[in-house]
């Protein structure tokens, strides 16, 4: 298993994972990146016409691996 680390990038600025967590895999990352982008987006969205969320994946090297973004717009006709 390897260590990721899932750094959030939203309206608030960004927010860096210091702990991490362990996956065995890359579709365990991509489950993961799934959840907390949703978990993310129900909290924000309610206050929001738009918004763009992003969570960048590192490594245990500190490298970036992976980069996530879900991107909200709500237009009233």
């Amino acid at each position: 298993m390897s260590r990721y680390f899932f750094d959030l990038h939203n309206g608030d600025g960004p927010i860096r994972d210091e702990q991490g967590i362990a996956l065995p895999s890359r579709a365990r990352v991509s489950k993961e990146l799934a959840r907390i982008l949703l978990d993310v987006a129900r909290d924000e969205l309610p206050d929001s016409d738009r918004a763009v969320i992003s969570i960048t994946v590192r490594d245990e090297s500190g490298n970036a691996v992976s980069v996530a973004t879900l991107t909200f717009s709500n237009e009233w006709l």
